[in-house]
């Protein structure tokens, strides 16, 4: 979907937009993946820990696709192979995922180490950079 078409939303509050946009947690996971997991494949992203059902990344990707946030071109190693990839949009998302990690570190415990932690807090910028650089 290009920037200059407009999607009907419940509202126009900034929040409410967002939510729309990547609300739901397997579209938010998808964009984790493509930051930080450096997966870029369907069968990657069906086998992410999370287990997300077949017909629900489906449906998230072409989703996120139509809101711009990544786009899909097939392998120039293997034609038969669709790639994805963050745009501009979607790479822009890595401040929020990041803040949204280190939330969840300080209140509930997860799989992310002390070290990755503290380069997130530590070195914030340049840990952004390095994700968007590679997605």
């Amino acid at each position: 979907m290009s920037a200059t078409v407009l999607r009907k939303r419940r509202s126009t509050c900034p929040l409410n937009v967002a939510l729309e946009v990547f609300g739901d947690r397997w579209s938010l996971l998808i964009v984790r993946d493509l930051l930080f997991k450096r997966r870029h494949t369907y069968r990657d992203f069906a086998g992410a820990e999370e287990r997300i059902a077949t017909n629900v990344l489906a449906d998230r990707l072409a989703r996120l696709e139509a809101e711009g946030i990544l786009f899909k071109k097939h392998d120039p190693a293997d034609a038969r192979r669709v790639l994805y990839r963050l745009t501009p949009k979607g790479r822009d998302l890595a401040p929020v995922l990041v803040e949204m990690i280190l939330w969840s570190a300080r209140y509930e415990r997860t799989a992310a180490t002390p070290a990755q932690i503290r380069e997130m807090t530590e070195h914030k910028a340049r840990f952004i950079a390095a994700a968007k650089a590679s997605s």
